[in-house]
């Protein structure tokens, strides 16, 4: 047994290049007056709004995201969001996701409201004091209130000059919530009792007395100033249940705005007929704790949380873990370059950028995608469902969900190589942060234990089956070897831990045993959670197994099996799955050879195979594999040691 974790490669080793061959250039791109850059030649578009918008097949005319794009209007760098949507091109252009990001990407490039949140800092210590102000700070993205906006675009609360802003009132439910849940738990008492207790401090109109009014004021919180900033976000919901069916694979990405990494200014001060400190003291420790555990939408994906300096770690973590991530990283919103003109398909089309960051909602889809494939095996579709839901949320019903995925000191430490010649020889992208799983408020006592137990288990597994993000179910390899970019595919997820828990086999056969040991330890903790029969000796079926259709679930139909062997340029198992890939594409059989690797063209198919480096060994997930090509492929592996289904 090794002492440590397997010895992490320092990067992907490059296979033998040949001299880059100067690529011709092209001299029909010219540039046109827009908004944004435009380039002639190349991929597709979104026409503008509004009559002669532009777009749509004039290659003389590109989109435009205003609605009279002969008169473009010129907003004050002071100007909030509100008034670019103003002048934003009409609902009915035919096509608007290009403009749509553009317009918000200008908004947040151009933004300076220091002066503005100045005078409103300045305004909250006059009127709180300044021995009544205090600061709070997101390590992360925080969105609160807000509504959704035009075209489903989803707004921050703006005050009325359109400052982003924490209301009075939301300050003032957090303490309260908080004071609530702290005298549930000190006298055993249910919600409407504490909410009676309370009363001396926030007021109700079931009280007598002093006790029917609040004693402390709440003033709204704004960012400081130049520490604040409005930043295009991106939702992107992957998978979609259709009523009891299994889920979908629909990826529909919306941007929106979110606040990164803010500093709030509070302010709280007692009523002009109260004078007890006690008072404003507790209410502030109550909205201090409040605060920390997180405000505004998407809580448990690591937005809103807000610390004040020298808070201590937070009482309903269970689980930490720093790790490393190699290869194509995880990457928030597209950011808009230019406009291009296709002359085969007659049209403008958008191209951006994608941006790299550490996101902690991309650990928690990771972690929901294994924990539905590995249930899908033991639990009925329906179940599934319910219990998907009950630990990461949903929408309907409406879920809170019982656990919390944050990422602490996250950062990219290795930009990924520019998609040209210049960054052929770069090393490949690198994001490094602290994995953090906590319970939410909504996880019952009696079962967090078994709920620590069940996580714990999944993110081991979750580890040494695959990456995060785009290119999760390929190990990092190098492709600098070829002539165009990208030069690196794949990603890999190292835990940069010395705990035992993490320490590996040198044998394929051992490694065998302790994911063995890992499955036994999930199911275990699931059926103590759910209080479900879980039987993983007799797996079910999930859906019927065909060439070109499969279910992404650990059931019946699927193998995990660990291999070893290294080529010169990737790991034995992803060079063998090339080599079949490309054995079918010569052999004009493209259809088998998207359900072998999955792809694009004629609508998106993610790859029912995903391969995990452990340097030593690999580990390969294959959905549906008791039907070709997926079940050849098997056959071809040498001497594979399989883990699922467990004999």
């Amino acid at each position: 047994m090794t002492p440590n974790p397997p010895k992490k490669p320092q990067k992907p080793i490059p296979p033998l290049a040949t001299p880059p061959v100067p690529k011709p250039t092209t001299g029909n791109k010219t540039t046109k007056p827009t908004p944004g850059p435009v380039i002639h030649k190349g991929g597709g578009g979104n026409p503008g709004g509004g009559e002669n918008s532009g777009g749509g097949g004039n290659p003389d005319s590109p989109p435009s995201l205003w609605l009279f794009p002969d008169r473009l209007p010129e907003p004050d760098r002071t100007a909030s969001f509100v008034e670019y949507l103003r002048w934003m091109r009409s609902l009915e252009a035919p096509q608007k996701d290009g403009t749509k990001l553009q317009l918000l990407q200008l908004a947040e490039e151009n933004a300076q409201y220091q002066r503005r949140l100045q005078q409103l800092g300045d305004r909250t210590k006059a009127i709180a004091g300044e021995k009544n102000t205090f600061q709070v700070k997101c390590p992360w993205r925080i969105r609160v209130g807000g509504h959704r906006g035009p075209e489903s675009i989803l707004l921050p609360a703006f005050d009325a000059l359109g400052m982003p802003y924490i209301p009075s009132a939301t300050l003032r439910g957090v303490a309260r919530t908080q004071a609530i849940r702290e005298r549930m738990v000190a006298e055993g008492v249910g919600w409407k009792e504490a909410e009676k207790q309370i009363a001396p401090w926030f007021g109700s109109l079931d009280a007598e007395g002093s006790d029917r009014y609040g004693k402390v004021v709440f003033l709204d919180a704004y960012p400081l100033p130049n520490k604040a900033g409005l930043k295009v976000d991106m939702a992107n919901n992957i998978w979609k249940w259709d009523g009891d069916s299994l889920p979908n694979y629909s990826p529909n990405p919306n941007p929106f705005f979110s606040l990164e990494e803010p500093t709030f200014l509070i302010g709280l001060r007692l009523v002009s007929n109260c004078s007890d400190a006690k008072i404003l003291d507790q209410v502030k420790a109550w909205l201090v704790t409040g605060l920390q555990g997180g405000i505004g939408s998407q809580v448990n994906s690591g937005y809103g949380e807000l610390i004040r300096a020298g808070a201590g770690q937070p009482k309903d973590e269970f689980f930490r873990l720093e790790f490393t991530l190699q290869g194509q990283l995880i990457h928030g919103r597209q950011k808009f370059t230019q406009w291009n003109w296709n002359d085969r398909r007659q049209e403008w089309q958008m191209r951006g950028q994608p941006d790299s960051e550490v996101r902690p909602i991309a650990f928690k889809s990771m972690l929901r995608y294994w924990f539905r494939s590995f249930t899908l095996g033991v639990l009925p579709p329906e179940e599934v469902q319910r219990w998907e839901a009950q630990f990461f949320g949903g929408i309907n019903p409406k879920q809170w969900g019982w656990l919390r995925v944050e990422i602490l000191e996250g950062k990219v430490t290795q930009r990924e190589p520019s998609p040209n010649h210049q960054g052929k020889n770069d090393d490949c992208g690198e994001q490094v942060g602290i994995l953090v799983l906590r319970y939410s408020p909504e996880a019952p006592g009696n079962r967090q234990q078994a709920i620590s137990s069940l996580f714990k288990t999944l993110t081991w597994m979750m580890f040494h089956l695959g990456g995060i993000g785009q290119g999760a179910r390929r190990p990092c390899y190098s492709r600098q070897n070829r002539e165009r970019a990208p030069w690196y595919r794949g990603s890999t997820l190292y835990p940069e831990t010395k705990d035992s828990f993490w320490n590996l086999p040198d044998t394929i056969q051992e490694f065998k045993q302790r994911f063995q040991q890992r499955l036994q330890e999930f199911y275990q903790a699931l059926n103590q959670v759910t209080q479900l029969a879980v039987n993983p000796r007799s797996p079910l079926q999930v859906g019927q197994v065909t060439s070109n259709r499969w279910s992404e679930a650990v059931d019946r139909n699927c193998r995990i099996v660990v291999v070893s062997g290294q080529n010169q340029d990737k790991p034995y198992a992803l060079n063998l799955l090339h080599q079949e890939f490309h054995n079918l594409e010569n052999n004009k059989n493209f259809d088998q050879a998207k359900s072998l690797c999955g792809g694009v063209q004629r609508g998106a198919v993610p790859s029912p195979i995903w391969i995990a480096d452990l340097d030593a060994y690999q580990v390969v997930t294959v959905f549906g594999a008791t039907a070709d090509p997926r079940k050849n492929y098997l056959n071809l592996l040498r001497q594979p040691a399989q883990i699922w289904p467990m004999t």
